[in-house]
């Protein structure tokens, strides 16, 4: 099973197989988008970034899809300080969700009763968790979101895991203080994604090679006889 590389944005374009790497990206940005509208659609709760942007959207008058692209880019404009670079990926991540979310919640009928509303949420929550895992092994940068925690990480040192979820219930409180969808499908978001996300991942990773950085050796042919300080 492939792994994922510590690549920058120029190594991400350079790591090789990025036709099927570009292809891969988009196909897991349109898998997410579809299960967050899925999410909604059930009417019974959604991840932390959707409730609240729900909740704008429903103040603003505008659609779901425009408040996360324009959260998107307001979490992008954060990396600044934070000396994060976004890659192909984090500007597709802003730009393609939203619109593929707007997209499903016109085309898919929402479900009427509680059975079906129920059979919603969790396929929202396994289309999201696997089409985040594609997302993320097509290695191209991470989504805006992601790339403020890794960069506060970063920063100011703390572990990854409470970063996340402080961003989380922050942005979780003020959806909720503003009206969005906060329910049972909120919990078991936060329950159930880790876990699919943890499951595909390795299984849906496209293997790169990353190229040599500069100032490092690159490896000796085996059988040549030369040791380390030889010439």
């Amino acid at each position: 099973m492939a792994q994922l590389e510590d690549l920058g944005p120029v190594e991400q374009l350079r790591a090789g197989r990025l036709p099927l790497r570009i292809l891969w990206l988009f196909l897991g940005l349109t898998g997410f988008g579809v299960g967050a509208g899925m999410l909604l659609l059930s009417a019974l709760g959604t991840q932390p970034w959707n409730v609240m942007e729900a909740a704008i959207a429903e103040r603003t008058g505008l659609t779901i899809g425009t408040v996360v692209v324009i959260v998107a880019f307001l979490v992008l404009a954060l990396w600044v300080p934070l000396r994060e670079k976004p890659g192909l990926g984090t500007f597709a991540n802003a730009l393609w969700i939203g619109p593929v979310m707007d997209v499903t919640i016109a085309l898919i009928p929402a479900p009427e009763g509680l059975p079906g509303r129920v059979v919603m949420m969790f396929g929202g929550i396994l289309v999201v968790g696997v089409f985040d895992a594609v997302y993320i092994g097509a290695q191209l940068g991470p989504g805006p979101r992601d790339g403020l925690m890794t960069g506060l990480h970063r920063r100011f040192g703390m572990p990854v895991g409470p970063i996340r979820l402080g961003i989380e219930v922050a942005v979780l409180a003020v959806g909720w203080l503003l009206g969005g969808p906060v329910g049972v499908g909120t919990v078991a978001f936060a329950l159930l994604v880790g876990p699919v996300v943890h499951w595909a991942l390795p299984r849906v990773t496209i293997p790169v090679t990353p190229p040599r950085r500069r100032g490092t050796t690159p490896p000796r042919p085996r059988g040549t006889g030369i040791q380390a300080g030889q010439r």
